[in-house]
């Protein structure tokens, strides 16, 4: 039964990317906002409930569902899978964390798409060491008061409610860092919209400074001790769902050069029929079979409860590095004519640069990835 409702969602999802996305993405590629019908129709059919508890309203699916769902959106746009995401998962944690009574007022809205939500890490002098992090959680007699601000945080342009990581004081390193509720509709928080050289528009990138924010005792959702494990965590199952997400864009661009390659008429005969014109493909079909296999076996090993950050760390690194060289070759092999706005390639180009720097660096990953031996198996002739 489960698997059927998977597979319904799934097809949902890919009818969702077909008619409310794909005719949408050049827009937001100029700036364009998103309407917010997009995350209502997101919401019915449940892309901001895949894996919260059925009890609190959501469908109860697996991490790979969440994963597959995440790699169909980002086939036709990378930011919209990211903020959809982002809201997903902030739901999943007040359902999960918060005390019952603050779950039940907020966690509707967000599974509804009346609202959306972003999780704040990064900030101006902390990005990937987030135990450097300088926002501060001051205890009070009946919660907490903060100060900082967060950077380039996913959704923070429009989003109403984030969970907030700040140092509580207790300690100067990552055991110090709690989790906390915040309303950023609150006259206490300013933010700001981040753009670059292309548009930010449909991940909705921002950021925010708290000037003596209150959040009350029950909005501490995650205490220091146990919030950055909880980041952690997390961290590893974003790697795995933006390295999906780079496969699945690598894949929608060999497919539209594969189909170009079919009518492109070239000293006449088709493209597809000219072996020096083939072989950067069938490079890129090889190297994205091996990218997909990295990715279910890190979903796999989380799946089963395993320690999955080398795998995650790995696939991520592998993904993205696969997306910034193929994305470019698919583009090559379609001609100028994959310039044009009709087709992705321009902006799976500049999303891989973003999938790049998320939860992350890939120079960080790297560093940890030197000392990590992956034989997938004991085999003997390998062993010391």
């Amino acid at each position: 039964m489960a698997h059927d409702v998977a597979a319904d969602f799934l097809a949902d999802v890919r009818a969702f990317a077909r008619t409310h996305v794909e005719k949408h993405t050049a827009a937001w590629a100029r700036g364009e906002a998103i309407d917010p019908a997009v995350a209502l129709h997101a919401a019915r059919i449940g892309l901001t409930r895949i894996e919260i508890p059925v009890a609190s309203g959501g469908m109860g699916l697996s991490f790979h569902t969440k994963v597959e769902a995440c790699a169909i959106i980002a086939a036709a746009d990378f930011g919209l899978a990211m903020s959809l995401v982002n809201t997903h998962n902030v739901a999943k944690r007040i359902a999960v964390t918060a005390p019952e009574a603050v779950a039940r007022t907020l966690v509707p809205d967000l599974i509804a798409g009346r609202a959306s939500a972003c999780t704040a890490l990064t900030e101006p002098s902390a990005g990937s060491d987030a135990a450097a992090m300088r926002c501060t959680a001051r205890p009070t007699e009946c919660g907490w008061i903060l100060d900082g601000e967060k950077t380039w945080i996913v959704n923070a342009r429009h989003a109403r409610l984030s969970i907030v990581y700040a140092q509580t004081g207790e300690h100067s390193d990552a055991t110090g860092i709690a989790a906390f509720l915040v309303d950023l509709t609150n006259p206490c928080c300013e933010r700001y919209a981040i753009e670059s050289g292309f548009s930010q528009a449909s991940i909705g990138t921002g950021g925010f400074r708290l000037n003596q924010y209150f959040a009350p005792s029950e909005h501490a959702i995650l205490p220091a001790g146990t919030a950055f494990k909880a980041i952690l965590s997390e961290i590893n199952g974003a790697r795995i769902y933006v390295a999906a997400m780079c496969c699945a864009m690598v894949s929608a661009g060999l497919r539209l050069a594969r189909t170009h390659g079919e009518t492109r008429q070239s000293f006449g005969k088709p493209l597809d029929q000219q072996p020096t014109w083939r072989e950067p493909l069938a490079r890129c079909a090889t190297q994205l079979a091996a990218a997909w296999a990295l990715v279910e076996t890190a979903i796999i090993a989380t799946e089963a409860g395993g320690d999955a950050r080398h795998l995650a760390a790995a696939a991520k690194v592998n993904a993205v590095s696969l997306a910034q060289a193929q994305l470019p070759a698919m583009l090559h092999a379609m001609g100028a004519e994959g310039l044009k706005d009709t087709y992705p390639f321009t902006r799976h180009i500049g999303a891989a640069q973003i999938a790049a720097l998320t939860d992350g660096s890939t120079g960080m990953l790297l560093d940890r990835l030197a000392r990590w031996d992956p034989i997938p198996v004991q085999l003997r002739a390998l062993q010391g």
